[in-house]
């Protein structure tokens, strides 16, 4: 698949092929969205989507203040119908004027060690650099308002990558090449997770030194 950056909605596409492949998503599950640059607007996939499909008719523009159809440059507003969990996407960028990206997937390992009741751990430096912490959410029907008001109300303290319970996981940046990095890392850390918990093993596994948390909160200009 050909990655043009130059439009967001190319990039979001590049990013629902990735996941695609890599097995954090499957069908028409999960969705993706980009804060417009200067607009009080994002595009977000259409209903339905398959994420390995992507082309740029297949976002639609929404505003974000009200979540009414929006108008981009000299395009009309677009017809398609925007993904089931709309109120989820703008919940997360009214509470995070910092987010420019959300990505909401369904990967397997993450959401099977929450249906087991363990917490994903921050083994590596590029977990603890790219991840710093995830939470849980506890279960909301999708789609819903509650959901998108209690997902908002947890990320507002600056947290990047949440679980959601019983339903997949959203991850946020300040890039879609950032929100991309973390839902990778956000599944790599639960599949490590996972492994020594299989092997018996979770409560000898070594989670990233505190050393380097510390040094992560006390600086933006570590680079693992």
């Amino acid at each position: 698949m050909n990655y043009v950056p130059g439009d967001l909605r190319d990039q979001l596409a590049h990013v629902g092929y990735d996941v695609v492949q890599a097995g954090l998503v499957c069908g028409s599950g999960g969705n993706l969205s980009a804060r417009i640059p200067d607009e009080d607007a994002i595009w977000v996939t259409a209903s339905g989507t398959w994420l390995e499909r992507l082309s740029r008719k297949d976002f639609t523009a929404v505003r974000i203040s009200d979540g009414a159809p929006a108008t981009v440059g000299a395009a009309p507003p677009s017809r398609t119908e925007p993904t089931s969990e709309l109120a989820l996407h703008l919940a997360l960028y009214r509470a995070r004027p910092d987010v420019n990206a959300v990505v909401h997937l369904h990967p397997q390992t993450a959401l099977l060690l929450d249906a087991v009741g363990e917490h994903i751990r921050i083994v590596t430096t590029d977990h603890a650099y790219y991840l710093r912490r995830v939470s849980t959410v506890p279960f909301r029907l999708p789609g819903g308002t509650e959901l998108a008001a209690l997902t908002a109300a947890m990320a507002a303290d600056g947290t990047d990558c949440l679980v959601l319970s019983q339903h997949g996981c959203v991850v946020m940046g300040d890039s879609v090449e950032l929100a991309h990095k973390r839902a990778r890392n956000l599944e790599e850390a639960a599949s490590l997770t996972y492994r020594a918990l299989t092997a018996g093993r979770l409560e000898n596994l070594r989670e990233c030194p505190e050393e380097f948390l510390e040094k992560l909160s006390g600086s933006t200009t570590v680079r693992v």
